[in-house]
């Protein structure tokens, strides 16, 4: 079966940066999205930060755009999203998510059929 790890999170000052970190395993599919999304309790799920497996193509919510990178190490099956700049908004839980038998291109809540369980951010003075 399919299985989402996330590592990397932890609390930073405003300004700090964070690593996050994706194993995933259990598919051989050729085609895929893999990204993050993040939820603040009582706020929908957001989408933050998506690449293709087709041609690397990404995808970034404006509220991050500059600020966080999202990069891939196909050898190990891992994805990452580095957090630089990082400001108390960025608070949330953030899930690596995959979506499979979909469009590899797209970075949505309902094209993703896989989740982790999702690591925690905390930013703060």
């Amino acid at each position: 079966q399919v299985q989402l790890v996330e590592s990397g999170g932890g609390s930073v000052q405003p300004g700090g940066s964070l690593r996050l970190s994706c194993a995933a395993s259990g598919f051989t599919d050729s085609y895929f999205v893999i990204g993050w999304f993040r939820q603040v309790p009582g706020k929908e799920r957001e989408g933050v930060s998506c690449v293709s497996s087709t041609d690397g193509r990404t995808y970034y919510t404006n509220s991050v755009k500059g600020r966080f990178t999202i990069s891939r190490d196909n050898a190990k099956n891992t994805v990452y999203l580095q957090m630089d700049s990082l400001k108390p908004e960025d608070t949330a839980v953030y899930y690596c998510v995959v979506g499979l038998d979909t469009d590899p291109y797209m970075c949505a809540i309902d094209t993703m059929n896989y989740w982790g369980k999702g690591t925690l951010v905390t930013v703060s003075s």
